[in-house]
């Protein structure tokens, strides 16, 4: 006769038991998963903070560089677009601050402290600023 095993019956072999090791092997990999998931996403954020004040600085510099533009309608155009990602905190520094006819270029500089800027982990961003700026020669016709 042969010996038929019933497949409902266990092994008679010794597993040891590993009904720990999983959760242990979660909490280790989880840990440094959710880490490098929340550090990507803020600089993700940073990233795009960024993009826009560099796309602020030119378009405010855009703005002031044409005939009978004024510094503050510069200004408001930069932070009307820096608002749509909701950046706090920014400065808005147009040089010369009074454009006359006379003056050939037009610079806006954009100083943005990242600390209140961060989402997630602003210790990563702490005390440092991001700074863009753009120059444009202006649109006059020479006197």
């Amino acid at each position: 006769m042969k010996n038929l095993k019933t497949p409902w019956k266990k092994s008679r072999r010794h597993t040891p038991d590993r009904r720990g090791a999983t959760v242990v092997e979660f909490a280790i990999v989880a840990s440094v998963f959710f880490v490098v998931v929340s550090a990507s996403v803020e600089f993700v954020r940073l990233n795009v903070i960024r993009h826009t004040a560099d796309n602020a600085a030119y378009e405010a510099a855009r703005d002031a560089m044409v005939p009978g533009a004024t510094a503050a309608e510069a200004i408001a155009k930069a932070n009307s677009i820096l608002n749509v990602v909701g950046t706090r905190g920014a400065t808005v520094t147009i040089t010369p601050p009074v454009l006359n006819p006379d003056i050939p270029e037009v610079n806006v500089r954009i100083d943005i402290p990242l600390n209140p800027n961060g989402w997630i982990t602003p210790k990563f961003t702490s005390g440092k600023s991001l700074t863009v700026q753009s120059t444009l020669r202006k649109e006059r016709v020479p006197q």
